[in-house]
């Protein structure tokens, strides 16, 4: 009788288990965190509405409930992308999401369309005696936020034109003196005012405004492909092609472009491989 009730027992447990493998293979809801650039103004609701709709069509393209996390700040991101935390993210700060690629731990998903090539500019007065990035030795710079993704590129920019990066007030004549100011569109202020020589930012408008103003821009960076869709390399590889695909053919389909209209993009790409190693390289990840 014993071992009848062993045998029993032993079955319900395999059944439980066999029952409870599917969900455990695919839950049917995945995390997507989205982190925007900390250099333009727009509030937690801007965000999160202008996302939703994105978040809806990918649970209707993959039949899984999407939850958004909005994660606003670089290094609470850095926290979850390192504990992989999130099944995908929609990451504005090329080099964060570079990082998690780098470790090994997320993969390219997509691109944004229009924020393939991302360079930044150093603009300066009209009459500024700079020609080159060597005369910006001696000389004040301003970025905007350290931890975005315009002054990790004024950075590399500098690095591998061999200059230096000094806090000094004034600088030496070795080096340049980086400063920060929080927004793109408060970099003008700092030259006007004579804050600084030279001023960084990758904002079309603002780089617009300036020139359209007299101003000129002494030089331009090596281009960058900013606002990524990342995945876990948790996430099995056919999950990932079908976010990748549902993604890369929204601007085919009505809904799709419906989508792209109310998030505020062209459409999204699939990443080149080898710009994404290169830009790693160069951003010194």
């Amino acid at each position: 009788m014993f071992g009848v009730l062993v045998a029993r027992f032993a079955g319900c447990v395999a059944l439980a288990v066999a029952l409870a493998a599917p969900a455990s293979a695919q839950s049917t809801s995945f995390v997507f965190a989205v982190t925007e650039g900390v250099t333009y103004q727009a509030t937690p609701k801007d965000i999160r509405d202008k996302f939703a709709p994105l978040a809806e069509y990918l649970g209707k393209a993959t039949g899984r409930q999407v939850k958004v996390v909005l994660v606003p700040a670089y290094d609470d991101l850095r926290a979850g992308l390192g504990k992989q935390e999130y099944d995908l993210a929609f990451v504005h700060p090329a080099h964060v999401a570079m990082a998690a690629i780098r470790a090994g731990r997320y993969q390219s998903i997509a691109w944004t369309s229009g924020y393939t090539n991302y360079r930044v500019s150093l603009l300066i007065k009209p009459d500024a005696p700079l020609r080159t990035l060597d005369d910006l030795r001696g000389r004040t710079v301003v970025t905007p936020d350290p931890d975005s993704i315009t002054a990790a590129m004024v950075r590399a920019m500098l690095r591998t034109n061999d200059l230096s990066i000094t806090d000094a007030k004034p600088p030496p004549p070795t080096a340049v003196r980086v400063i920060t100011t929080r927004y793109q569109d408060a970099v003008p202020f700092y030259l006007e005012h004579d804050f600084a020589q030279v001023g960084a930012t990758a904002a079309e408008s603002v780089v617009k405004a300036w020139l359209d103003h007299g101003g000129k821009v002494l030089t331009q960076s090596r281009a960058v492909p900013i606002k990524q869709l990342i995945a876990s390399t948790k996430m099995r590889a056919d999950e990932q092609d079908q976010i990748r695909e549902a993604l890369i053919n929204m601007s085919r389909t009505k809904a799709g472009r419906d989508v792209l209209d109310a998030v505020g993009y062209k459409g999204f790409v699939v990443p080149n491989r080898d710009v994404e190693n290169a830009a790693m390289t160069w951003l010194g990840l």
